[in-house]
């Protein structure tokens, strides 16, 4: 899943942040009208989906694909990228028009679910039409809601740290499994007293971090309900992150923004940064250095919090056609020759079927497999954090008003009152 890491992510949260009242009010009288059929038995559905386009071009050729093994059914492609995505979808689900088929994330389930758009598939798995077996790590559980299907993942991601290596082995910092966030903080503090160069990017801003630094701590950034977390909470994690911009451990915010959409990692203005492993392939391509995936720190020495998280293939509750719609999920997650077209595009391949087919020649896409694999035979995984309704705009929310702070225009106590204050209005909405 190549989607440019926090540059197209900024642009998503404000997509998905934007008001969707309107989805309560699609006519419960209106009858599903996605899809369609022909005079000889063809049924025709609607697959929308965003990303660049070598995703694009990627999943037409699975298209075809399917096509030839089920001559009826016909798939009419939509693509786009992720803010007019969600932007065009907020529309047709109002309208209550959605398309069939369609690509979707964690963030958006609940939200969407809570305005009846999305099928519940295990009816469908129950009639024999998509098979919820041969997934990796538990990802089968990851479209599950309240007792319901609502989507299949086609890759996973993890959270992860992406390290310069070369100005790590200068500075003589080893980042190894285990490390506390003593050792971590101090390690920054060493690459910067002996290569003059902040050692991070701006964690503090990045909230599936600061999820998993919760869950280290036995709590969590959502509940099934709303937060998992305090104000005095996020005042300490925000507190300390502000002092140590200050220190110059953390890269200057001013500089992190002027030099995007490039990576202030790539650009040398740091040596680490949070991100999901499968963004990682973007350093190799931004930078002139060498860049590894490494350790989370943990609390304890031990837990990390970590989990896979995955782009997904959810149907429309309105579709004629649920189960086509159940097949052509099914081909895309399972299907070998699938897996071989799209490789880690989305993330690295959900099912075991489609991990196997696709052997990557990259030395990138290796490194994130070999990262998960690790992750994986370590014990480390955990289920998934409940993403309720309203999910994306408390992201944006938090991406926002971090950014906020690190750039020292709103202090850490208005700050965190602000943040509480959108998030207790995006999940109450």
């Amino acid at each position: 899943m190549q989607d440019n890491g926090r540059v197209e992510r900024r642009a998503v949260l404000k997509a998905g942040g934007a008001s969707v009242a309107a989805l309560g009010l699609a006519a419960a009288g209106c009858g599903g009208n996605s899809g369609g059929s022909g005079g000889d038995g063809t049924v025709e559905l609607r697959f929308a989906w965003w990303g660049a386009e070598e995703r694009s071009k990627r999943i037409n050729q699975s298209i075809a694909l399917f096509e030839k093994k089920y001559p009826k059914i016909k798939i009419k492609p939509d693509f786009t990228d992720y803010v007019k995505f969600w932007e065009k979808f907020q529309t047709q689900a109002a309208g209550g028009n959605p398309p069939d088929v369609f690509q979707n994330a964690i963030a958006f389930v609940a939200k969407y679910d809570k305005r009846g758009v999305l099928l519940d598939l295990k009816s469908q798995v129950d009639a024999g039409n998509l098979n919820m077996k041969g997934f990796r790590a538990g990802l089968e559980k990851v479209g599950e809601l309240d007792g319901k299907l609502l989507g299949v993942p086609v890759g996973s991601n993890t959270m992860s740290l992406v390290i310069d290596q070369k100005v790590f082995d200068k500075a003589g910092v080893k980042a190894e499994q285990g490390w506390t966030w003593d050792e971590f903080f101090a390690a920054l503090q060493k690459i910067r007293d002996k290569e003059k160069v902040a050692g991070d990017t701006g964690y503090h801003s990045v909230m599936y971090l600061y999820d998993l630094y919760l869950r280290q701590n036995g709590k969590a950034f959502f509940t099934k309900d709303g937060l998992g977390f305090t104000e005095a909470d996020l005042t300490e994690w925000w507190t300390d992150a502000y002092n140590r911009v200050k220190a110059g451990i953390i890269a200057d915010p001013k500089k992190v923004e002027q030099i995007k959409p490039k990576s202030a990692l790539a650009d040398g203005l740091a040596a680490c940064e949070f991100t999901w492993d499968n963004f990682a392939v973007r350093y190799a391509t931004e930078g002139d250095s060498t860049y590894s995936l490494a350790p989370l720190p943990t609390t304890d020495g031990k837990k990390t919090g970590q989990y896979l998280s995955s782009l997904m293939l959810s149907g429309s509750a309105r579709t004629k056609h649920p189960k086509e719609v159940a097949q052509f999920i099914d081909f895309m997650v399972h299907d070998p020759e699938v897996g071989k077209i799209m490789g880690y595009d989305r993330g690295i391949l959900s099912t075991t079927e489609q991990f196997e087919a696709f052997q990557p020649s990259d030395p990138e896409a290796k490194k994130i497999a070999a990262y998960e694999d690790q992750v994986a035979k370590a014990g480390l995984l955990e289920e998934i954090t409940p993403h309720p309704a309203g999910a994306d705009t408390v992201e944006a929310a938090f991406l926002r008003i971090a950014g906020d702070v690190s750039q020292g225009t709103s202090k850490v106590s208005e700050a965190v009152k602000q943040f509480f204050s959108e998030a207790k209005s995006a999940l109450e909405a």
